[in-house]
């Protein structure tokens, strides 16, 4: 009686690539826990290491690492990637093979996975979770595409955490017909909330994302921003043991924030300057914030959402290169990221874990 009446284990796995699949994963893990599953966590390195720290009552599981990382100049960005493919390959297999065994080891119903590519079992529910459908690359976006769309339709449900209509985040990136597979649009995702409060800090900086080149910008900012006149609140987004602050002047420095903590400063923050990464997108909406994007050099993802929202009139940009304070006189030509309210049935989406 007691093995028929437990509650269903729902794996949820997030790629480890910078922090933003794990934190777009909280409000789903909040969500399963409410309408009643087990959710068990899978992941590895920081990713794994925030959730842990989100959710330490949760049992969590370790997967093979993909070892991504980015090139020092953005030409070789592409070059990169195409060197890590075969370390890539190899941690898919390892990672299908560890799911089986996780599956009977630790009697998991369902499997979510966010862009963790062998997180997937025929044998069980499966969602694949994504705000790309296309899969931008340059002249390789159709092959790029192809490739990521073969690996997903393995999977019962693509969920696109943006909105169908014209009114979207996403654009081009997650708007594109696959008729082969189920798709739900399930609105932007975000573990935040808006609080109406006084600010605090002038600028937020809120980094993130693979080596090297989080350190490449964290170090151009810290010295661009000595030169500010105003109070900095400085997120290094590196998810250590335990937490570091340290001030230098008007500087305020954090290691990192937990989820609670950092949706209250940016709330408080007039400003944050940030990667153009999806997740951070729909935080900053979620929240209607003012913000500057510096994307990574050369992904072609966040080069892209950065050039639509500045083409927009939403977000100003540039390049890391090309960053000074002078860019920030661009902010009174720009209205900021406005919340996108999408009203979510959890208990219908969550249906197909209750009919298998």
């Amino acid at each position: 009686m007691q093995v028929r009446n437990r509650k269903k284990r729902i794996l949820v796995a997030p790629l480890n690539w910078g922090l933003g699949h794990a934190t777009r994963c909280i409000p789903i893990i909040k969500a399963l826990i409410e309408q009643g599953f087990e959710p068990v966590l899978a992941s590895d390195g920081i990713a794994l290491n925030l959730l842990q720290k989100e959710f330490p009552q949760l049992e969590s599981t370790e997967l093979p690492s993909y070892q991504i990382s980015y090139s020092k100049k953005r030409y070789f960005f592409k070059l990169k990637l195409i060197q890590n493919t075969p370390k890539i390959v190899k941690a898919i297999k390892a990672e299908k093979k560890l799911i089986a065994d996780i599956i009977e080891a630790l009697h998991i119903d369902g499997i979510i996975s966010d862009n963790r590519l062998g997180a997937h079992n025929k044998k069980l529910p499966c969602v694949f979770i994504t705000h790309q459908l296309q899969v931008l690359s340059g002249n390789t976006t159709w092959l790029s595409t192809k490739l990521h769309q073969k690996i997903f339709r393995r999977f019962d449900e693509c969920w696109v955490p943006d909105n169908i209509g014209d009114m979207n985040l996403s654009g081009k990136l997650g708007h594109d017909q696959i008729n082969e597979l189920p798709i739900k649009y399930i609105g932007p995702l975000s573990r935040f909330e808006k609080k109406d409060t006084e600010p605090i800090y002038d600028i937020m900086v809120l980094l993130s994302g693979p080596e090297p080149q989080r350190t490449f910008l964290e170090t151009k900012l810290l010295k661009k921003l000595c030169q500010f006149e105003g109070n900095v609140l400085f997120v290094k987004g590196q998810i250590e043991n335990e937490q570091q602050i340290s001030e230098q002047k008007h500087i305020t420095n954090y290691n990192f924030m937990m989820s609670g903590e950092l949706g209250d400063a940016i709330n408080k923050s007039k400003l944050v300057i940030s990667r153009s990464g999806y997740t951070t997108v729909m935080d900053l909406a979620k929240l209607s914030k003012k913000a500057f994007f510096i994307p990574t050099p050369g992904q072609f993802e966040q080069e892209y959402l950065a050039k639509r929202l500045d083409e927009q009139g939403f977000v100003p940009s540039c390049s890391q290169n090309e960053f000074n304070l002078d860019q920030l006189e661009r902010l009174k030509d720009y209205t900021g990221l406005k919340s996108m309210d999408y009203e979510l049935n959890y208990r219908r989406l969550f249906g197909l874990f209750e009919g298998k």
